[in-house]
């Protein structure tokens, strides 16, 4: 054995003798790490053999930071392991080998981490109050920033950066400009103003000129602005009597490190009681002590081929960085570590769910030509691609997992509802459609059900069902003995599908519509009402790739990407409030020609019910007010189920001229009579969901509008408006809005189920697209992450999951 080997070795069994205090050596296995792995690198010369070397030291560097004796035998264990590994490569074979020797040992998998590592231990998961200058009362007010410890205040990244690197000779100032100047202080005042407010007020001079700067009620400044000392200023430049001023800059002596000025200084996000001159310093010490120390989980060869920065300096760059290049290249890398442990996530997920046996499904060629014919549209070549996808799926012995999506109006539902027949007709067993809304459930049992009246296909053998929480509970009870005795082989429902007094007798089919709006919980429910069904995924809003492949990388995809014929462009126009009657005027014109419209009350963000009551006020003034004439409907998502029925039944049939509503009309209302769609508070919308809006009109013959009512200043809502004017491809929409608002908005502002992401935004496409291609290198090649250069890795996303749980 090389003598580096064993010397570490002997070290191991000594740390395990004293009852793994980490005091084997002195300054711990930590402080060894570095000069053992320069050691080491020289013994071993050959690339194969420092990577492990390299492996080997990351795991002594991590061995303090667990903060329990089960976790670091665990370290000492996988790093016995790496060197029988290192030794295995070493030994050069001689003559002819054994049996024996011919076949390779099996590499054994590390230790997994402990799912519940105690919190506030050792090391990086030690509490706060352990850094100094962070007392209890200090604790407290960071708590409130999610900093409970080390970790955490490691990861409580910079929300933008000053920009004060550049030192400017004062003579070349001019009023209004963010600078950093170096000079002397000339003199030092200090007086208190008529209201008792104490002002220190500076002179510094450079040699080209001279300007003065003022801070308010911070007395003790004036010791330490001394007259003949250094000092670096950074602020913005004013004028004040005809003198060049700066009133309260940041402020360092010149004769130590800058961190507060002349260079790109962090700001922090804030909380009461936290200074943002406190919180640096508390950071530049936190980052100085334990970035050199935390242990990079990238195997070297990912950050090689990916050319990212290791994580000691990543952190270190992020929090203080030394130029524009550095600060961008060190966001690369921990943008990176967020998207892969997602990546990796979903693709377990993939890899779980196809590796469990499925249910291969009968496909009969005939049953799909004959309900295809019989429908009373031609299908676009991209239904038919999404079809042909589909059907090879459910053909399979490995259960489907597969996401359909397309723009408003694409024709989603007759794709879903193909795969559905071919479920019940051709194999006798039953499919499921879940929408997350009642009225998205009916509108898709009273689509179904027209279509299948219409095709006269399977009529003596299919019984569609409708399963909702409003039904009587004796009408609920029919169904659900329906479905558990096998009659209802087509069920549309909402939630009560997933409830535990629902059986099927054969689930083979699954659809869930609008999947974002439900929990991975509620999938899996429904997933194990039958025996690893086929799922479909609906998305009735178009996804830009970044977030499909983060949402749900763990299908494939399907993409309805081309309308059907007679599909017209609807004309959008964006209003001032003052323009509000002339809106009016052309709804009426439109009302007189036989048309219908839609009016969307604004949203407010804090409370649904406060949405229902501004609906209902909006809804009396319009009648009573504007439109006294005309017959007018109000439907909001407080209303039972028959009463919005009703409603929408009325105005389906031409009794209601006007339907004011809540955002409930987002999706699933199909009215072909209806023209024209007035949203009022349009700003408050994403741009996904005005296209949503959108969509509810132009089902017809006749040319169809959209009015969005806005009096928005924020340039943000202006580009959002402007873009909905102009644009009107669902994708491009999506692919904007993910631009303008990010991705935890994309879905609207009450949607969760998305990735906490502390860094990296989803419109970072290019890091996303790299860390999706290496998580396939990754997993391709140890699925499990159970080799042990993935160990680290294996911890940071067992850890993410854990506490995530399914993304999608």
């Amino acid at each position: 054995m090389n003598p580096v080997a064993e010397k570490l070795l002997k070290i191991l069994s000594l740390e395990e003798q004293r009852g793994y205090r980490n005091d084997a050596v002195i300054g711990g296995l930590d402080k060894l790490a570095e000069h053992w792995r320069k050691e080491a690198m020289a013994a071993y010369p050959s690339p194969d053999k420092q990577a492990l070397v390299g492996q080997v030291g990351d795991l002594l560097t991590v061995y303090p930071t667990r903060s329990n004796t089960e976790g670091r035998e665990e370290v000492v264990r996988a790093i016995r392991k790496t060197i029988g590994r290192l030794e295995e490569q070493s030994a050069e074979p001689t003559g002819t080998p054994s049996p024996a020797q011919a076949q390779p040992a099996p590499r054994p998998a590390p230790p997994a981490p402990p799912r519940d590592r105690p919190r506030g231990g050792l090391g990086l998961d030690a509490p706060v109050t352990r850094v100094v200058g962070i007392k209890e009362e200090f604790a407290e007010k960071l708590e409130k920033l999610g900093v409970r410890t080390i970790r955490d205040l490691l990861m409580l990244y910079p929300r933008r950066y000053e920009d004060y690197s550049a030192i400017r000779p004062i003579g070349t100032l001019r009023p209004g400009e963010q600078v950093t100047v170096l000079g002397q202080i000339w003199d030092v005042q200090g007086r208190k103003s008529q209201r008792g407010m104490h002002i220190t007020t500076i002179t510094l001079a450079d040699g080209s000129g001279t300007i003065q700067a003022t801070w308010f009620n911070q007395p003790y400044l004036e010791k330490q602005f001394q007259q003949g000392r250094s000092i670096i200023l950074s602020g913005k430049t004013d004028v004040y009597l005809g003198h060049l001023v700066m009133q309260s800059p940041e402020w360092e002596l010149s004769n130590g490190e800058a961190i507060h000025t002349a260079r790109l200084v962090p700001i922090y996000p804030l909380t009461e009681g936290i200074s943002p001159r406190w919180l640096r310093r508390v950071q530049k010490r936190t980052v100085d002590y334990w970035a050199p120390r935390l242990p990079d989980p990238l195997p070297e060869d990912v950050r090689r081929d990916a050319k990212l920065m290791d994580l000691p300096t990543a952190i270190a760059q992020i929090h203080f960085p030394d130029d524009k290049d550095k600060l961008e290249a060190a966001r690369r890398r921990l943008c990176f570590d967020e998207f892969l442990v997602i990546q990796l996530g979903v693709l377990r997920q993939r890899r779980n769910w196809r590796q469990q046996a499925g249910r291969p499904l009968r496909v009969n060629p005939q049953t799909v030509d004959t309900f295809i014919r019989s429908l009373p549209f031609e299908l676009t070549n991209a239904q038919r691609r999404a079809i042909d996808e589909i059907l090879h799926d459910i053909a399979q012995p490995q259960p489907m997992s597969r996401l359909l999506q397309g723009d408003v109006g694409s024709g989603k539902t007759v794709v879903a509802l193909t795969g559905m027949l071919v479920a019940a007709l051709d194999n006798g067993a039953q499919a499921a459609l879940m929408a997350p809304t009642e009225i998205l459930a009916e509108q898709h049992y009273r689509t179904i059900t027209r279509i299948l009246e219409a095709s006269g296909i399977g009529n003596d053998r299919l019984t569609v069902r409708l399963l909702i929480g409003s039904l009587s509970n004796g009408e609920k009870e029919r169904v659900r003995q329906e479905i558990q005795e096998g009659k209802a082989n087509l069920v549309i429902g909402t939630h009560a599908l997933i409830q535990g007094s629902v059986a099927f007798q054969n689930l083979a089919f699954v659809v869930i519509d609008e999947q974002h709006r439900f929990g991975v919980m509620q999938r899996a429910t429904l997933r194990e009402k039958g025996f690893n069904p086929h799922m479909l995924v609906m998305s009735a809003t178009p996804i830009p790739r970044s977030l499909a492949l983060t949402l749900y990388g763990d299908l494939d995809i399907s993409v309805i990407d081309e309308m059907p014929p007679g599909r017209q462009q609807i004309k959008t126009y964006w209003l001032a409030q003052r323009e509000r009657e002339r809106a009016y005027t052309f709804l009426r014109k439109q009302i007189e020609q036989g048309r219908q419209a839609f009016i969307i009350c604004p949203l407010i963000e804090e409370s649904e019910a406060l949405d229902v009551k501004a609906a209902v006020e909006e809804h009396r003034r319009l009648q009573t007010e504007v439109f006294p004439d005309l017959r007018l409907g109000l439907l909001h998502g407080k209303m039972r189920a028959d009463e919005k029925d009703e409603i929408m039944r009325r105005f389906r049939a031409g009794e209601l001229h006007i339907l004011v509503s809540t955002s409930v009309v987002e999706v699933g209302i199909d009215i072909p009579n209806a023209t024209v769609i007035m949203v009022e508070g349009a700003d408050r919308f994403g741009l996904a969901q005005l296209h949503q809006f959108r969509g509810r009109v132009g089902r017809g013959e006749h040319q169809s509008y959209c009015i969005l009512i806005s009096d928005s200043a924020t340039p943000e809502s202006q580009e959002r408006l402007r873009a909905i004017e102009q644009i009107h491809d669902g994708f491009q929409l999506a692919e904007k809005d993910l631009e303008l608002r990010g991705p935890g908005e994309f879905f609207g502002t009450r949607q969760s189920g998305l990735p906490d992401l502390r860094l990296a935004k989803l419109s970072d496409t290019r890091i996303l697209e790299e860390a999706r291609r290496q998580a396939l290198r990754i997993f391709e090649r140890d699925p499990d992450l159970s080799n042990p250069e993935h160990a680290l890795l294996a911890e940071q996303v067992r850890e993410f999951w854990q506490h995530k749980g399914d993304l999608s």
